[in-house]
């Protein structure tokens, strides 16, 4: 049996997906985020040293990480919902399970935390941390944003999903960036919103929705 370490809103939702996808058996263990940090709970830190989601265990081992996760599961399943070797689509399929986190999650996790900055501060610090995010936000990460966006939409257009004509694994590890950018408010494009609306329409997708509880970006 497979225990998934599941931490509400976060990108663990894609592990079940993957799971229900798969027709894997696994239990999942909810942690709630500290209402005050937004950050993962403590008791995280005992099943991995970071305490970060998500975590699974299976046969005895912890894997953490997504993409390690997805390369684990996928592999015990036969490798389902991946492309065949040597071929186009498989090399967009490894190409888009790595820029997920590799390149798609970094600006957007830089909005965040700037998007916190001025909140948070000393009330008399409060403008110049403001000003300074806001320059930070308008010179940077917003662009880097916009040029992403425009990329998927680029991509999505010469195909209905980002590998070919068929939904893959490299699916479920973009929706996570993209669902976190649409829901965000900047601005996410037809094609991609047409492409997102695919995916929450899979069942399996609902199922996972059911097993890990409330998700704020579906």
């Amino acid at each position: 049996m497979i225990t998934v370490h599941h931490l509400e809103n976060s990108r663990s939702q894609r592990v079940l997906w993957l799971l229900e996808e798969l027709g894997l058996a696994y239990t999942v263990k909810r942690y709630a985020r500290d209402p005050a940090t937004m950050l993962a709970p403590r008791e995280l830190r005992a099943v991995h040293p970071l305490g970060k989601s998500p975590v699974i265990e299976a046969e005895g081992r912890v894997v953490a990480e997504t993409g390690a996760i997805v390369e684990f599961l996928t592999a015990r399943a036969g490798g389902a919902l991946t492309p065949a070797p040597d071929t186009p689509e498989r090399d967009r399929y490894t190409y888009f399970l790595h820029y997920a986190e590799g390149s798609a999650m970094p600006p957007l996790l830089l909005k965040l935390v700037f998007s916190r900055l001025a909140p948070g501060s000393p009330a008399l610090l409060r403008p110049l941390v403001r000003a300074v995010a806001a320059k930070v936000m308008g010179g940077f990460v917003d662009p880097e944003l916009r040029r992403h966006a425009a990329y998927w939409e680029a991509e999505l257009a010469e195909r209905p999903y980002f590998c070919g004509s068929d939904f893959t694994v490299a699916d479920i590890m973009m929706s996570f960036p993209l669902e976190a950018f649409s829901a965000r408010g900047t601005g996410a494009g037809p094609r991609v919103t047409e492409w997102l609306a695919r995916l929450h329409a899979r069942p399996a997708y609902k199922r996972a929705l059911e097993r890990g509880g409330p998700y704020a970006y579906a």
